[in-house]
């Protein structure tokens, strides 16, 4: 008898996700953080409650048989939430064990295989809701009811005796500032960048001449690399520092937040400048006319035609610097614009892999709920417009 799959993707995931759960280590048990871990398998912890682990899994496996559907990628989407928030619990719980049994000191932490089953949870549950709803709106709501058990584990208390949250309770303070300092540094790129390149993708747009010479320019930059572009910011900076004490006194200098800042402003010109320009040639040449035939000024036409229409590509090219600055502010650290990326950096310097997860993890969070706020705004464009 043949068995005909029907959800080749989802079957590809789950098998992925099975040799993870049972080929990989599931946890990692070390007497403390910075010694390597003895592994402990999955298959040792299946025993009593975790056995409910297993459930999801059948689930997916039967799902995978059936044609896709909406009923069918609600029941996946639910499935990978559960197998998901189980992987949570179990791991939460293991780690409580070993922690009544060994000392204050030992670290349990997550292995391959429960970082590969978490991800592989994610995927299908992604891969479901992109089946189940046709409008970023929906996905995203439902993507974040997907992980709302698994956080609801995570800010009751259930995961506590990981290793990463342990590193998390004794760097609180460290970690509050560095969230702040990062949020500071992306909006302090965000608006400046705003300011310089909607005019300049205006001016590109509307003047050919300039296209070339402006293009190449932020061409030219987006090819430095960031820390040599970091580097190379120290001298001037430092220079109109002590040339203009005022700008020191507001904290201008070689070093810190003023340089990345200035090189991150300069990286986010070319995606928004080139969305800016996009968005206002797709606008269609009758449309622009049959403005300009009712009487409309250049001004009011782009206020009232252009800018509206454009408005779409415009947001994803800042949705895309957003998530670069959000990323490139990491490596800011270097040159002591603090962020996550001194937590990361601090704990490449000491050999704790918990402690640069604890500023790496952040960083992808925060990019991703980034991603999803503009692409939600998208979303609330396109229904307004309907």
């Amino acid at each position: 008898m043949i068995i005909a799959v029907k959800n080749r993707v989802l079957l590809t995931l789950l098998i992925l996700l099975l040799l993870a759960a049972f080929g990989l280590p599931f946890l990692s048990y070390a007497p403390n953080r910075l010694l390597s871990g003895k592994p402990i398998s999955l298959i040792s912890l299946l025993h009593g409650p975790a056995l409910w682990l297993l459930a999801p899994m059948l689930v997916l496996a039967a799902l995978s048989l059936l044609a896709p559907s909406r009923r069918n990628a609600l029941l996946t989407a639910l499935a990978a939430s559960a197998l998901l928030t189980l992987a949570f619990w179990l791991s939460g719980h293991a780690a409580q064990q070993l922690a009544q049994e060994g000392s204050k000191l030992a670290r349990t932490s997550w292995g391959s295989g429960c970082w590969l089953i978490l991800a592989l949870s994610l995927l299908m549950a992604a891969d479901a809701m992109t089946r189940f709803a046709a409008s970023h709106l929906w996905r995203i709501l439902g993507n974040l009811l997907v992980v709302l058990p698994a956080l609801a584990l995570l800010f009751g208390h259930q995961l506590d005796q990981l290793s990463l949250l342990k590193e998390y309770y004794n760097r609180q303070d460290v970690f509050d500032a560095a969230l702040l300092q990062h949020l500071t540094i992306l909006l302090a790129t965000l608006v400046p960048a705003l300011l310089i390149g909607v005019p300049l993708g205006v001016l590109c747009f509307r003047s050919r001449r300039w296209q070339t010479p402006i293009f190449s320019t932020l061409n030219i930059i987006q090819t430095v690399p960031s820390i040599a572009l970091f580097g190379l910011l120290i001298a001037p900076l430092a220079g109109l520092a002590t040339a203009v004490p005022w700008l020191a006194e507001h904290g201008v200098s070689g070093i810190g937040m003023a340089p990345a800042i200035v090189a991150l402003v300069l990286y986010a010109l070319l995606p928004l400048v080139r969305s800016v320009v996009a968005g206002l040639q797709s606008v269609p040449a009758s449309v622009i006319d049959s403005a300009r035939g009712m009487g409309l000024t250049r001004g009011q036409i782009f206020l009232r035609v252009q800018l509206p229409l454009a408005l779409p590509l415009f947001l994803t090219g800042v949705r895309i610097l957003a998530v670069q600055t959000v990323g490139m502010a990491v490596v800011a650290a270097l040159i002591g614009a603090g962020g996550f990326g001194a937590i990361v950096f601090q704990g490449l310097l000491s050999s704790a892999l918990d402690l640069v997860l604890l500023g790496v993890i952040p960083v992808i969070v925060m990019a991703v709920i980034v991603d999803s706020l503009f692409k939600f705004m998208a979303s609330l464009l396109e229904v307004s417009r309907r």
